[in-house]
C-alpha cells in the first residue's frame, strides 16, 4: 500500500484548508443576508441546528462507535469556547462592513502563536515576536483606534479572532487521538443546546427566505468545519491559517454586489500587514520542523555517553 509522502500531505492539507476557506466565505454571506431579519444570536443556532442535520451523514457512516470518547470534558470546554467565538463572530459579520469583519478574523493566527507559548509552551525567538507585532499594527490600521472609523463592533470581533485562536489549538490537540468526524460530530450536537441559551434572549421565527439564509449558514459552516478539522489533522496550525486570506476577496466580491459594500485603504492594508505577519510566521514554522526532523535522526544515531 503506497503511503503519502510529506510534500502530498502538505499540499493536501492546503487544499483541504483552501476549502474550508470557500465555505466559511460563503457562510458570512448567509450570516449577513439572514442578519437583515434576524438576531445574530439566532442565526448562531440556526446555523447549529442545520449543522447537525448535515454532520448525521458521519453517524450514518460509522455508526454509534463514533461517539465513544474519553475526551469528553475537553470537548465541553472547546465548545464554550467556540460558542463564545461563533457568537462574537456573528455579531460582527452583521454588525461591520463584510469585508472589515473578516480582515480581522485573519489575527486569528498570531493569537495562535501568542497563545501557544502560554498553552502548549512552546519558544518563540525574537523574528517571530517581530512578525506578531507587526500583525497587531495591521490589526490597528483597520480598527482605527480613536478616529471616527472606530467602532465598538471591531472589538467584539477581535475578541471572535482570540477565542478562534484558542479553539485552533483545543482542535490540534484533540486531533491528536480522536478522528476529525469525531470532532466535528460532538462540537456541531454541543453548540446546538449551547447556542439555544442565549438565542431564546432575543428570538422570534425567521420568516421567508430567511429560513434559506439559515440553513446555508449551517450547511456551509459544518461542511467548512469538516474540511478544517481534517486539515489541522494533516498539517500544522500556524502554517495553514494564513491560506484564510483567500475569503477576503470571496467576500468582497459578494459584499460589493449583494450590499454596496467596497474595500476601503485601511482594510486592505491593514489586511496585507496582517496577512505578511502571518505569512512570515508560517515560513519561520516550516523552517524550523524541518531542521528538527534533520536533527532528529542524528540525535538517534549519536551513541549514549
Amino acid at each position: 500500500m503506497t503511503t503519502a509522502t510529506p510534500h502530498s500531505t502538505v499540499i493536501r492539507a492546503a487544499l483541504l484548508m483552501l476549502a474550508s476557506t470557500l465555505f466559511f466565505g460563503l457562510m458570512a454571506v448567509a450570516i449577513r443576508l439572514a442578519s437583515t431579519s434576524l438576531h445574530a444570536f439566532e442565526i448562531a443556532f440556526f446555523r447549529n441546528l442545520f449543522g447537525v442535520v448535515a454532520a448525521l451523514p458521519l453517524l450514518v457512516r460509522h455508526g454509534p462507535g463514533l461517539l465513544r470518547t474519553t475526551q469528553l470534558p475537553r470537548y465541553l470546554l472547546r465548545c464554550v469556547i467556540g460558542i463564545g467565538s461563533m457568537l462574537a463572530s456573528f455579531w460582527a459579520i452583521a454588525h461591520l462592513p463584510l469585508a472589515q469583519s473578516i480582515a480581522l478574523t485573519y489575527s486569528t493566527p498570531l493569537f495562535v502563536t501568542v497563545l501557544a507559548v502560554w498553552l502548549l509552551g512552546e519558544q518563540v525567538r525574537l523574528r517571530r515576536w517581530l512578525a506578531v507585532i507587526v500583525g497587531f499594527l495591521g490589526v490597528l490600521v483597520i480598527v482605527r483606534p480613536g478616529t471616527s472609523g472606530f467602532s465598538f463592533a471591531s472589538l467584539v470581533a477581535i475578541v471572535a479572532a482570540v477565542l478562534s485562536g484558542i479553539v485552533s489549538i483545543h482542535i490540534k490537540q484533540l486531533s491528536a487521538t480522536e478522528p476529525a468526524d469525531r470532532i466535528v460530530l460532538w462540537t456541531t450536537m454541543l453548540w446546538v443546546p449551547m447556542s439555544l441559551i442565549p438565542a431564546l434572549a432575543v428570538w422570534e421565527w425567521p420568516r421567508g427566505i430567511t429560513w434559506l439564509w439559515v440553513a446555508a449558514a449551517g450547511l456551509m459552516g459544518t461542511g467548512g468545519h469538516m474540511l478544517w478539522t481534517r486539515a489541522l489533522k494533516l498539517g500544522d496550525v500556524s502554517a495553514l491559517t494564513p491560506i484564510s486570506f483567500m475569503q477576503l476577496p470571496v467576500v468582497s466580491v459578494a459584499a460589493y454586489f449583494l450590499f454596496d459594500e467596497t474595500l476601503d485603504r485601511y482594510t486592505i492594508a491593514g489586511a496585507l500587514v496582517i496577512f505578511g505577519a502571518n505569512a512570515y510566521i508560517a515560513h519561520r514554522e516550516a523552517q524550523l520542523a524541518r531542521r528538527a526532523a534533520t536533527a532528529a535522526p542524528v540525535e538517534a544515531a549519536r551513541p549514549a555517553e
